[in-house]
């Protein structure tokens, strides 16, 4: 039997609201699923090695490196780059990725600094103005992949061409699909609806056809839980809503069910026959399953785990990361970037734009 080839990932140990507790917890876990992870953490040696101790396996795979500086989640990101620049635990590992030590970087720490940090460390991919952040969302026919939701806040044109364009590629990587479908959230289906920016991007993805993607038109918010799309390409003001918005519903149901079963003897006996539906219903809505969104344009994989997230939570982090880099996340983007950017068939935003119209 072929051994799998090592993929080195590097960890801000001190990311997140509990620390190394559950970064270590999580590393532990993801390395029994895929023996040919490796580590490379970074954070505060008087808290990251009593936990260290406690996992031997984890120590056998993992090289450590001290440093005196943590990012809070609470530093601005204009602070987190003055006072942890190259000293930090956070920028320390993203150093990692870009010096090749470490295929992919893996953080629950302060999203803003580490989006400020990630494109001033690592720059953008040529031909990409801004990051998106991609997170894996469930839905009623399996899962799909929403952008942005939060790296930056609005969009133009060109941009949402990008973001479906690294989205197809994510989706090819982490779904094992050859053409995934594309849609351009949006406030109706029908092609005179919604902003100009919208309207053109999605002229544009009509127009270039590419092998790799089905571009499949406009999508409303409810798209996001039927599912049958496969990439959703919206902003990051519109897209952050949307992610919290689902978040706080499936909370919100979760205690309607705990409340309505518990509320009677009935009730509590009915719930006794019906556990292994419940518990499938549990699975399906636990959005540590979903854990771990992808920063895309970066020269280099940066991943971002929730900040309140368990062990489970962020070992599901760890696993995108590592399939990320087992799939050639960035070799499938920037393939497609290059054939979008200069093939024969190339046609301008601003003469799709004119030669539409405004709908």
């Amino acid at each position: 039997m072929t051994m799998a080839k090592t993929i080195t990932i590097a960890l801000d140990v001190m990311g997140g609201d509990h620390g190394p507790a559950v970064v270590l917890a999580g590393a532990e876990i993801s390395r029994r699923r895929y023996p040919e992870i490796r580590y490379i953490m970074h954070g505060e040696e008087d808290a990251v090695l009593p936990e260290l101790d406690k996992y031997d396996g984890l120590k056998e795979v993992s090289v450590f490196h001290h440093c005196d500086v943590s990012i809070a989640m609470t530093d601005k990101p204009s602070q987190a780059l003055r006072h942890g620049r190259r000293v930090s635990g956070m920028w320390k590992a993203l150093d990692s990725v870009k010096n090749g030590e470490a295929d992919v970087m893996v953080s629950a720490g302060n999203t803003g600094a580490l989006m400020a940090m990630a494109r001033f460390c690592l720059r953008m991919m040529p031909g990409i103005e801004r990051p998106a952040l991609a997170a894996v969302w469930p839905n009623l026919q399996g899962e799909s992949i929403v952008l942005d939701v939060g790296a930056t806040i609005g969009a133009d044109a060109e941009t949402l061409v990008d973001y479906a364009l690294m989205g197809s590629a994510m989706a090819r990587a982490l779904f094992d699909l050859e053409r995934p479908r594309v849609g351009l959230l949006n406030i109706g289906v029908e092609e005179v609806k919604g902003l100009e920016e919208i309207r053109t991007a999605g002229a544009r993805l009509r127009e270039i056809d590419l092998p790799g993607l089905q571009y499949a038109g406009f999508v409303e918010g409810d798209d996001l839980g039927k599912g049958g799309i496969d990439v959703v390409v919206t902003e990051g003001f519109t897209g952050n809503i949307a992610l919290k918005s689902a978040e706080g519903t499936a909370r919100q149901v979760a205690q309607y069910l705990r409340d309505a079963m518990s509320r009677t003897l009935m009730a509590r006996i009915g719930y006794f026959f019906a556990q292994q539906a419940f518990s499938r219903v549990r699975e399906k809505m636990d959005p540590r399953k979903v854990n771990g969104g992808v920063f895309l344009g970066l020269n280099g994989i940066v991943i971002k785990s929730h900040g309140g997230t368990d062990g489970e939570g962020f070992a599901s982090a760890i696993d995108v990361g590592h399939n990320m880099v087992r799939n050639s996340l960035q070799d499938k983007i920037e393939a497609d970037l290059e054939k979008t950017r200069f093939s024969d068939e190339y046609t301008s935003l601003e003469t799709i734009s004119t030669s539409k119209g405004d709908g």
